[in-house]
């Protein structure tokens, strides 16, 4: 190709105004308001603490086995940020040796274009449904909808998948999409959407398993199309490569007549031996495990072996809007292993459906506003999305490519403010105590009046809650927090106690 999705081949950054994500990229709610609402399902926060704690676990055990650990972050970071360098390139080459082995490479500028191209391929065969292996990019883009509304019938195979797409659910994890339902609400799911189930079906988890198993065998054996994603793509081999736990997207990948493989253009890595580095950083942060049990790769086409038609849709959907941005484009660097979920203190007690976006969690807080862009708007969901942490810095500890979230998320915040500086709206609370914070500090004789001020008003606050309740906005703070005890003494006032000799020499003026 001559061009890469429409823009110079080489070039990285000066994209301009290019356009934002669509799909299911954004949800219908503010964080906030579907925050509350999450706050208020006891069962949902049983759920996620017991499963994150365990992941939390599993992976801790995992990582400490590993000496150099933190040299294959490294190693992992350099090559994700190396291949976005020379992006364009890349795909070209991915292109070129796909194309030689038999398959064929679709480019998809939006979720739009990338159903329109799965869709026609797929009644192209003459079929009528689509076996899927477990892929987010096909989530983002909202193929199962556009397959149903073609009159495709779209099945899951991954186990959690499928409990979500039988309880007409979404995915509120990037790993474990049903981590928020119960195996009791999983055996009420079977029983209830599940063909030919056992009306004796328990909720013991190899029973379950069992009849999903028994269920799909049917669905594989007379499946002609299977619809995949992608974790890795390298450009000098052509190879893709997907790897699970279960086995099901093995038999995706193996027993259809055609493969369509929907893959975010960042997934790509340079060359065959970088596998190397994600296949012992993958599995050790997402699942817990040493390895991937089922690892699957495949290049074009083998004539007699596996599907005899290979198609590959590239998709952009904004992520040319991420990789111009130079401070913004380590969240491309994403490898999609919920590391930073399972750690988060506000995803482990709100879940993944609160952020709206098919990506949750920490990165979703990043990824998602990244790829549709920010408007300054309250209302808009993705706009609300980098408020959504405590800014702990657990996520940047445990991801396996080291993206600066925290980082991030502080410079979203700030363009958030600066959009919504720019419109016509008033100032928020926040802003205008911002204001006056500045105006203070900004004059060391204001800054010590300040101080004693709040020295005095310290016999208000008894045991770390003001004895007079604050009136608004304070008492949103105060609701859930309690006041810090103030000091007995300002810092100026200890300064001129022990340095009497350098009083005017001090950090500002005492008076």
């Amino acid at each position: 190709m001559s061009t890469f999705l429409g823009m110079p081949s080489g070039s990285v950054g000066g994209y301009g105004n290019l356009p934002p994500g669509s799909g299911n990229l954004a949800g219908e709610v503010p964080f906030p308001a579907a925050a509350r609402a999450a706050l208020d399902n006891a069962r949902l926060r049983r759920n996620l603490g017991h499963a994150t704690a365990t992941i939390r676990a599993k992976r801790a055990a995992v990582v400490g086995e590993v000496p150099d650990w933190e040299a294959l972050r490294d190693a992992g970071e350099a090559i994700k940020a190396s291949t976005m360098a020379r992006l364009p390139e890349l795909l070209e080459q991915l292109e070129g040796n796909i194309v030689a082995r038999g398959g064929r490479v679709h480019w998809a500028r939006d979720a739009g274009e990338a159903n329109e191209i799965v869709t026609g391929l797929v009644r192209a065969t003459g079929t009528t449904e689509v076996v899927k292996v477990k892929s987010m990019a096909t989530q983002e883009i909202g193929l199962n909808e556009a397959l149903e509304s073609a009159g495709i019938t779209a099945h899951e195979t991954d186990l959690a998948e499928l409990i979500v797409q039988l309880g007409h659910d979404k995915p509120s994890h990037i790993l474990v999409p049903a981590i928020h339902r119960g195996r009791a609400e999983v055996r009420e799911i079977f029983l209830r959407e599940m063909p030919g189930v056992d009306p004796a079906l328990t909720d013991d988890p190899p029973v379950l398993a069992a009849a999903a198993r028994a269920h799909l065998r049917e669905v594989f054996l007379r499946a002609k199309v299977a619809v995949s994603g992608a974790n890795f793509a390298v450009a000098e081999t052509g190879t893709l490569s997907v790897v699970e736990s279960e086995g099901n997207g093995r038999m995706c990948l193996t027993l259809p007549d055609t493969l369509i493989t929907v893959m975010g253009i960042e997934k790509l890595v340079p060359a065959w031996t970088d596998l190397e580095v994600f296949l012992q950083l993958l599995p050790r942060s997402s699942t817990g495990e040493r390895m991937n049990p089922y690892t699957s790769t495949w290049s074009g086409v083998t004539p007699g072996d596996g599907p005899q038609e290979f198609h590959l849709v590239l998709l952009d959907n904004g992520r040319t809007r991420v990789l111009a941005d130079e401070h913004g484009r380590s969240a491309l660097h994403c490898i999609r292993c919920s590391a930073c979920l399972n750690v988060c203190p506000v995803y482990e007690r709100v879940g993944g459906h609160a952020y709206g976006s098919v990506y949750p969690g920490p990165i979703g807080a990043i990824l998602s506003p990244q790829l549709t862009g920010l408007d300054g708007r309250d209302t808009n969901p993705n706009d609300t999305l980098p408020y959504a942490s405590s800014l702990c810095g657990a996520c940047y500890d445990v991801c396996p490519v080291k993206i600066p979230i925290p980082d991030q998320l502080v410079r979203l915040r700030a363009e958030h403010i600066e959009a919504h500086s720019d419109s016509a709206h008033l100032p928020t609370p926040e802003g205008a105590a911002m204001r006056a914070a500045a105006w203070i500090m900004s004059d060391a004789r204001r800054f010590a009046r300040a101080g004693r001020a709040a020295l005095k008003a310290r016999r208000g606050i008894r045991r770390g809650k003001p004895i007079i309740p604050l009136p608004p906005p304070l008492n949103r703070w105060t609701a859930s927090r309690d006041v810090p005890d103030l000091p007995d003494e300002t810092f100026r006032d200890w300064w001129a106690r022990t340095h009497p000799q350098d009083v005017n020499a001090g950090p500002g003026e005492h008076e």
